[in-house]
């Protein structure tokens, strides 16, 4: 089992190519929510054992920290850098795509946070009864955000924005995490 509680390495990409890293982001948090429906079986096969609590700590650093920091990259950064690209021309498309991503980022947070009392209480040792509705909406809705996200928005990063662009935005990348 404890394999299957691991946390999932970390894909290596570097600040040089922020698109691939944004992409590889995406692989860590579909390991963290495949971590998130593992715990659920595993808590009603074993409990709250040293495995589950370890799982639910592991899972709310990454959302406290990796995941605000991928939406930061986006907002902050990328998303402004594609903005400024489409400076002069009809932007409508863009515009309305990057509000719809930002306004899911809200969504998404919100939803973590209505888990996230779950899951400090599971690394606490205590038993939190049924959770797995709970798990399956944010897993839901993290899918579909991931999947729009590769599909539509970074293949239009790597269209639209220019060698400058994409190291502008990995300095900024860089900088968010060395603070």
């Amino acid at each position: 089992m404890k394999e299957d509680l691991a946390a999932f390495s970390a894909l290596a990409a570097g600040m040089e190519a922020p698109l691939e890293l944004l992409s590889a982001c995406h692989r860590r948090a579909e390991g963290q929510c495949a971590i998130l429906r593992r715990l659920v079986a595993h808590l009603l096969a074993h409990g709250v054992d040293e495995e589950a609590c370890t799982a639910a700590a592991n899972v709310l650093r990454y959302f406290d920290i990796s995941a605000r920091q991928h939406h930061a990259d986006e907002e902050d950064d990328l998303f402004p850098a594609l903005i400024e690209s489409m400076a002069g021309s009809d932007a409508v498309c863009l515009r309305e795509m990057i509000e719809g991503l930002t306004a899911d980022h809200r969504v998404l947070e919100a939803v973590w946070r209505r888990l996230r009392g779950v899951l400090e209480r599971i690394a606490a040792g205590e038993d939190v009864g049924f959770f797995e509705d709970h798990v399956e909406v944010m897993v839901g809705k993290y899918e579909r955000h991931i999947e729009f996200e590769e599909r539509e928005l970074l293949p239009m990063a790597a269209r639209l924005l220019s060698d400058d662009d994409l190291a502008r935005v990995g300095r900024a990348m860089r900088k968010r995490r060395q603070t």
